[in-house]
């Protein structure tokens, strides 16, 4: 059983580090495959709801082959449903998916207030994205003074959490701290401090090799940067995060942001930008962006063909 709950954190790890999306499918295939082998069904199950964050992350609709016994344990144990929601919720948080967030997120809260067993890293993954989600839930529930209020509060504990781990190894936590600080920043109008730590998070996910990470932190202060008004600024960071995706193997993820951008900045970078079913298309050059934000977004346009 040891093993087992190894093997589930070792791949819990590769995703969240940052490991190629490929390679790590690879690896997660092979534990279900042996612990399916060994009867293992409760850490099997576990592991599937892993792969099938990755194969969302990378644009498959492949889903997990669960057995029968495993579909039961994933409706009755919580310590899979807390996991299960938690899965949901990072998915649906990465993909911009507002509805399926909030519904997800408050089966999470649900579960884990009553889940003992799980695992001790993961504590620091889940308050990191789960603190991510509220502090969006804050902005967005900005017409509900009181909703906000409340996931503002719970955002700052997060954070208060994911500090401690911070201290501890700077080296891996460090970037998200400053990226739920510039988050939180964010929520209460201090543009100046949310630059500061967008900028940080940024670097330091770059420098500490969180390839993911970097994606993460240039797309979220691209929506902060577009709030403002400040366009440019905005796509600049959407390419250099569709970049970083792509780097790590987040082609589904990569598809999304590419129609978001599509969708935003036509207008802003001229007519020649078409939304295909693969992605963006270009029929004649952008005539008003610069020449690296030009250069970038022909980049963009051959990673989608």
């Amino acid at each position: 059983n040891s093993a087992s709950l190894n093997r589930i954190l070792m791949c819990s790890n590769y995703v969240f580090a940052g490991l190629d999306l490929q390679e790590s499918r690879e690896k997660i295939a092979t534990a279900i495959q042996l612990m399916e082998e060994r009867k293992q069904v409760i850490f099997m199950v576990q592991l599937q709801l892993i792969q099938h964050s990755v194969f969302k992350l990378i644009g498959s609709d492949e889903e997990p082959k669960y057995v029968s016994e495993g579909q039961d344990i994933l409706a009755t144990n919580n310590s899979v449903m807390t996991t299960y929601h938690f899965q949901k919720a990072y998915i649906s948080f990465t993909f911009r998916s507002y509805d399926d967030l909030k519904e997800s997120i408050g089966r999470y809260l649900a579960c884990v207030r009553k889940t003992w067993a799980n695992l001790f890293i993961n504590h620091a993954f889940h308050a990191f994205y789960i603190g991510l989600v509220f502090f969006w839930l804050a902005r967005k529930s900005g017409d509900r003074p009181g909703d906000g209020q409340q996931w503002n509060e719970r955002g700052k504990l997060s954070k208060l959490a994911l500090k401690k781990w911070a201290e501890s190894s700077s080296w891996t936590f460090e970037n998200k701290w400053y990226l739920l600080e510039a988050e939180e920043s964010f929520c209460n109008n201090n543009f100046d401090a949310a630059k500061i730590y967008y900028e940080k998070a940024i670097a330091s996910a770059k420098d500490h090799k969180f390839i993911n990470e970097e994606a993460l932190a240039c797309e979220l202060s691209a929506y902060f940067y577009l709030e403002l008004g400040q366009r440019d600024k905005a796509l600049e960071l959407f390419l250099l995060a569709h970049e970083r995706y792509h780097e790590w193997g987040a082609f589904g993820k990569c598809t999304s942001l590419f129609e978001f951008v599509g969708s935003n900045f036509t207008s802003f970078i001229g007519s020649g930008i078409t939304i295909s079913n693969n992605g963006m298309g270009q029929e004649s050059a952008p005539t008003n962006v610069d020449d690296g934000l030009l250069s970038s977004l022909d980049d963009a346009l051959q990673r989608h063909t």
